[in-house]
């Protein structure tokens, strides 16, 4: 199923908004993954200045520039989200810089890999009327783009759930960890975890979310966006 819109639209106009499940139904983006608050894709590089080469040629055309995705180089390769933050959510124009951004990689020689892909946020809960969004706003020098999150503005650390107490469940805890990973890679990671010593504690919301535990009754949220109000286009996702 292609992602390509429908009415002719002018320069000007903003993008169709599409759902997770469009974006990934699309052709030409097997090399990406939708996580939290954008599509994500990570192509190893055989070194950095082969990485460096591919940012330089990607940053070169003007589709990609003129969307501002973020990128991070580093030694292992090139990390790459898109998000279109004029509707605040995917696109049909991340699908066309998805195709293009993963056709220059292939000139370059780069692989992708799905497997190092992951967003990992951290939830706090608290009681109504308890407004706890300065102190957690200024001492993580983070920015609100919305009632519910506080996020990095550079975007580099991990995002802050500010999570009301009455949709916390029972034997939840006051915080936890939310760890959003590519929906073709979870069960993968959930069977390693149990491995690892952790353990099932619900399983009720999947294919949404699984909460997990490890021998201290820490809990983990391993989520990925099957199931999520946002395949439906009903809720808004930070876009910053």
């Amino acid at each position: 199923m292609d992602a390509t819109p429908g009415p002719r639209r002018t320069p000007t106009d903003p993008p169709e908004a599409i759902s997770p499940k469009r974006f990934h139904d699309a052709e030409g983006v097997d090399d990406w993954r939708v996580l939290y608050w954008g599509a994500h894709a990570f192509f190893r590089a055989p070194t950095y200045s082969a990485g460096a080469a591919f940012v330089a040629a990607i940053t070169s055309r003007d589709e990609v520039a003129g969307h501002e995705p973020d990128i991070d180089l580093r030694h292992e390769g090139v990390a790459v989200k898109l998000i279109s933050r004029d509707v605040r959510d995917l696109s049909t124009r991340d699908v066309e810089v998805a195709r293009l951004i993963s056709a220059v990689a292939r000139e370059h020689g780069l692989v992708a890999d799905a497997s190092a892909l992951q967003v990992v946020q951290t939830a706090v809960a608290s009681p109504e009327g308890a407004d706890v969004t300065p102190f957690w706003s200024i001492v993580l020098g983070y920015v609100r783009p919305n009632r519910t999150h506080l996020v990095d503005p550079l975007r580099r650390g991990s995002s802050v759930f500010l999570q009301p107490t009455d949709a916390v469940g029972p034997q939840r805890g006051r915080m936890h960890v939310d760890v959003c990973v590519p929906h073709d890679q979870v069960h993968a990671r959930i069977e390693a975890a149990l491995a690892a010593g952790g353990r099932i504690v619900d399983d009720s919301f999947a294919p949404e979310w699984w909460t997990l535990a490890d021998a201290e009754n820490h809990k983990v949220d391993v989520t990925t966006w099957w199931g999520r109000e946002s395949t439906r286009l009903d809720e808004r996702r930070p876009a910053d």
